[in-house]
């Protein structure tokens, strides 16, 4: 569900399915289904080079790099990567979020991974700290960096609020500026089984799911042209990862 509050308002919602996938266990994947795979082309797929560096190099050295800017040190401990999967070769992923675990099987970081249309993307790295964990799950805020939304302005605050993956999972982000809520997105699912039965009915569920998305976004861009918002200029992009402070901003090595 994605609502904009003003200028004007304006509210969709749509059916999805993501992919939990563990970065350590791609060759696991791979056996799961004859209609899924990993780094080749299938009904659906996952690559590891349309995240993180986009090189196609293991996902584990490059998140670990990011987290330790940030003394986090997971020591081996899980990485989930929920995202969507590639659909006939095709993914386009607004944000990617690594739920990053610890070696007590504690949820230590959350690593949000954004992308835009114009094909850039940006990482906030948020470690979890004591105050932001709360029955009803996480609750982080960071400034906004990274120009998303042609329509946004770029000085703004997210509000992100996350349960973290279990039976069901929820993400909800909430953006702000000075005077409020401007916009909400929000996700919410429940945790089926990758086999060839789910797959497949999530596939003629919702065909072309990553056309799907991208079409919604220009069609959904164009009917708030239409109630009369104007673009934002887009500036230069950031560096590719930031910490909560936004003046210890990283470039992280492409080949970790």
């Amino acid at each position: 569900m994605h609502a904009r509050m003003k200028p004007v308002t304006h509210r969709f919602t749509y059916r999805v399915f993501s992919l939990l996938i563990d970065v350590d266990a791609l060759a696991q994947a791979d056996k799961l289904s004859p209609v899924f795979s990993v780094a080749r082309f299938n009904l659906l797929s996952f690559a590891e080079k349309d995240h993180g560096p986009r090189n196609g190099a293991p996902l584990r050295p490059y998140v670990e790099k990011l987290l330790a800017g940030a003394n986090v040190d997971l020591r081996g401990g899980r990485i989930l990567l929920l995202c969507y999967p590639r659909i006939l070769g095709f993914v386009f992923n607004p944000l990617s979020v690594y739920y990053c675990y610890d070696d007590k099987g504690h949820l230590a970081a959350l690593l949000y991974e954004v992308r835009n249309t114009f094909g850039e993307m940006h990482s906030y790295v948020a470690p979890i700290e004591t105050h932001e964990i709360d029955p009803s799950g996480i609750k982080q805020e960071r400034d906004k960096l990274f120009y998303v939304s042609p329509f946004l302005d770029m000085t703004m605050r997210y509000h992100f609020r996350l349960q973290p993956p279990g039976e069901t999972l929820r993400v909800r982000i909430l953006e702000k500026d000075q005077q409020g809520p401007i916009l909400a997105a929000t996700f919410s699912g429940t945790r089926q089984d990758v086999n060839t039965k789910t797959l497949l009915q999530a596939f003629f569920s919702m065909p072309l799911l990553s056309f799907k998305i991208v079409a919604a976004i220009h069609w959904e861009a164009a009917r708030l042209w239409v109630k009369g918002l104007r673009l934002t200029p887009r500036p230069a992009p950031p560096s590719l990862a930031s910490y909560r402070d936004a003046s210890r901003a990283v470039l992280p090595d492409p080949h970790p």
